[in-house]
């Protein structure tokens, strides 16, 4: 059983490892610099670069037509099921449709052997998607085209669950 007390401790303990993360978190973005590609006049892809650069990141954006941006997204080792609206790359890696910018930056800090990251769809609640508490997973594809959970939100506890 927990007290208050611990209850109260552990609140604390949170609240200072989240800062902690999102302060490193700014520090690492800032010299990361975010490719996109999307087609022109996608509302929901400029709200995903905006969330992008209020978390430090500075971010590029070229519009293509449908067929250029669908060639991008497979030619980085992406698969039906597996896309979005709009494709980044940064890092070495392809980071797909509306992915917070605490997970490129946990991808970039931890570097693990896969293509990249993915929020498939455009789940309601998701950067640049509007406010929702519905639950979206981000996707590690492997470089066999596989998919892990790579993180699960919303955030539970002030921590992504994975």
């Amino acid at each position: 059983m927990t007290s208050e007390k611990d209850t109260t401790m552990i609140g604390k303990l949170a609240a200072a490892t989240a800062a902690t993360l999102l302060s490193s978190s700014l520090l690492a973005a800032a010299a990361e610099r975010v490719e996109v590609f999307s087609t022109s006049g996608c509302g929901c892809c400029i709200g995903w670069i905006r969330h992008l650069e209020e978390a430090g990141f500075e971010v590029t954006n070229e519009n293509l037509a449908m067929a250029d941006l669908y060639a991008k997204k497979t030619g980085a080792g992406l698969k039906p099921g597996q896309t979005s609206c709009h494709t980044g790359f940064v890092g070495g890696y392809v980071v797909e449709g509306h992915v917070p910018a605490a997970e490129v930056t946990r991808l970039l800090a931890e570097r693990p052997d896969a293509v990249g990251i993915t929020v498939p769809d455009m789940p309601a609640g998701s950067p640049g998607m509007g406010e929702s508490d519905e639950p979206y997973e981000v996707l590690l594809v492997a470089r066999d085209g596989s998919t892990s959970i790579f993180a699960r939100y919303p955030l539970a506890g002030n921590d992504a669950s994975r």
